[in-house]
């Protein structure tokens, strides 16, 4: 994908637009070109602040007027004690560019002005390639800078023509690829790339692919083989907005009125439908628990995350039925802050958002036998039971299996559907620590029967006694989440995340080279890993990235159960 990359905060102490020339070279490895320099750099009390730019190509100074916010733009002559410096840069440029242009090239050797077109050109076609960054600076928050950025998106990254057809499916016909030019006279076809609240309504910003599509008219959503009103158009320019009547190929507007479309939806016209490739978001990476102060609020909270979840595709919000607790979802520890304040700030809700409790199992150490005994007067009536049942550790499936053995001449068919269902339950809802059990067989060995004192009462109690004595004796072993990681870092933090990993308990199970970064490989229980994403990004200095997926429950150490005993 074509790039361009702007360099900004000049005017903040501590700018160095050379030294972070250097780092998008070496940490991104591509080749950068500045197009604009500065001049100074700093706040305003420094000696030599930042204070407008050098135009490389055009060979002028640039100042912007504080009185427009960088609205006006002076364009003039360079001083002459900058003069030298400009040429310098400039020189640097070209030199670059003449890989790319054998023009270019001859114009150099042969000691001839090179023309603005031709710079714009090369250097356009080096950026289409891939073979060059073309690099300019500025101040965002003033608005230096900001008019000479647009205009290199204008002139040197691609616009909707200078790409192939995009390419889709027929909704009807999965395996029929059809394509869409960016063409006004072609049929309608938009994706939906973002959702923002409105007063009106959600905001859901389209980028129109090719046709035509007008305000009052009716859509397709053909993933979701629904129809769409789009009541109206908006062209939104920063934070100011303008209705309009229709949007053409090749541009981004906002609608307003769409009820079933999420980001990633494709809408087309229903006449020729076509189903776009959807965005693809990573996985989520770290998760929270969230609850509201007041049960009043616990409604609002549910409907406002409900909301989020349309807007932004990497949140996610859900209730553990394990824990009870509403967990969110996101890429980081700073992701979901942001999403705490806007619902304190934004929404005014008053939650509490704390680190959620680890959804841990239990399993059977060895194998066990015992005989669950029901002897007890009830309402006058006296109950009288037995069952005998065995409980073993099983590999074969994560939930308990209850079987009977050769035991239908001691225990009628209803008392033994008895005795089995409160296995059943007793399996499914937990063990001595009260987690789930798992990977676990019991098996209904035997029982005795009262001829006037027994019945399916008896017999439940009877089986429920016979469990919880059988899994006092088997003995408990405790299971936590363990999770595989991956992890891509440059070689250089190579060893700051492994001994990190290692910390966390982490078993790394290989490594690999990939381009300039390396790729580590390992399981690591869930408990140990909260809050390392954002660990992960302090040791790397924001360059490693890692995603994260349930993997398997392992054995937790003895501290760890020794913890809930």
């Amino acid at each position: 994908m074509p790039r361009l990359a702007f360099i900004n905060k000049m005017d903040r102490e501590g700018a160095d637009f050379y030294e972070t020339l250097e780092e998008i070279r070496t940490r991104l490895g591509c080749r950068p070109i500045p197009v604009t320099v500065p001049i100074g750099a700093g706040p305003p009390h420094f000696g030599d602040a930042f204070r407008g730019l050098i135009d490389l190509v055009g060979m002028k100074r640039l100042t912007f007027t504080p009185q427009s916010k960088g609205a006006e733009v002076v364009v003039d002559e360079i001083p002459d004690e900058m003069h030298e410096d400009a040429e310098m840069w400039r020189a640097q440029m070209l030199d670059q560019l003449s890989l790319f242009d054998d023009e270019l090239t001859e114009l150099l050797l042969s000691d001839q002005p090179v023309p603005d077109a031709l710079i714009h050109k090369v250097l356009r076609c080096a950026t289409l390639h891939n073979k060059a960054v073309p690099v300019l600076c500025g101040s965002a928050l003033d608005g230096i800078g900001v008019q000479p950025l647009l205009d290199a998106v204008a002139t040197y990254l691609p616009s909707p023509a200078d790409m192939p057809p995009v390419e889709g499916t027929d909704p009807k016909n999965k395996d029929a690829k059809t394509t869409r030019r960016s063409d006004p006279d072609e049929p309608f076809c938009g994706l939906v790339f973002k959702i923002q609240p409105d007063r009106h309504g959600d905001l859901h910003y389209v980028r129109v692919y090719s046709g035509q599509l007008k305000a009052n008219s009716r859509v397709y959503n053909p993933g979701r083989d629904k129809k769409e009103n789009v009541p109206q158009l908006w062209q939104i320019q920063c934070d100011r907005r303008q209705q309009v009547d229709q949007a053409s190929a090749g541009e981004i507007i906002g609608v307003i009125g769409l009820r079933h479309s999420i980001t990633g939806d494709t809408i087309c016209s229903a006449k020729e439908p076509i189903l776009l490739e959807s965005i693809t978001f990573p996985e989520t990476v770290i998760s929270m628990a969230i609850e509201p102060e007041t049960s009043t609020e616990r409604k609002k909270l549910s409907d406002v995350l409900d909301m989020l979840k349309r807007q932004d595709p990497t949140f996610l919000a859900r209730e553990n039925e394990e824990t009870g607790q509403t967990l969110i979802d996101g890429m980081g520890e700073l992701h979901l802050e942001v999403i705490k304040h806007r619902l304190l700030r934004e929404f005014n809700l008053d939650v509490k958002v704390h680190n959620p409790r680890v959804s841990y199992r239990e399993t059977v150490e060895r194998s066990a036998e015992a005989t669950g005994r029901c002897h007890r007067t009830i309402a006058g009536q006296t109950l009288s039971a037995e069952v005998a049942i065995r409980m073993e550790p099983h590999h074969g499936g994560a939930a308990p299996v209850v079987v009977t053995a050769d035991c239908s001449d001691a225990l009628p068919a209803e008392f033994l559907t008895a005795a089995m269902e409160v296995l059943t339950e007793h399996g499914q809802g937990g063990g001595l620590l009260g987690f789930p059990l798992m990977h676990v067989k019991i098996t209904v060995t035997g029982g005795n029967v009262q001829e006037t004192e027994s019945n399916e009462l008896a017999f439940r109690m009877a089986a429920a006694d016979a469990f919880n004595r059988a899994l006092r004796t088997a003995g408990i072993v405790l299971l936590e989440p363990v999770m595989h990681l991956e992890v891509t870092t440059p070689e250089e933090n190579l060893g700051e995340i492994v001994s990190d990993l290692q910390q966390r308990r982490a078993v790394i199970t290989h490594t690999h080279v990939r381009g300039r970064n390396t790729v580590i490989d390992a399981r690591a229980p869930l408990a140990g890993l909260f809050g390392y994403s954002s660990a992960m990004r302090g040791l790397s200095q924001g360059r490693a990235t890692c995603t994260m997926e349930p993997s398997s429950y392992a054995p937790a150490p003895p501290e760890v159960l020794e913890g809930f005993l």
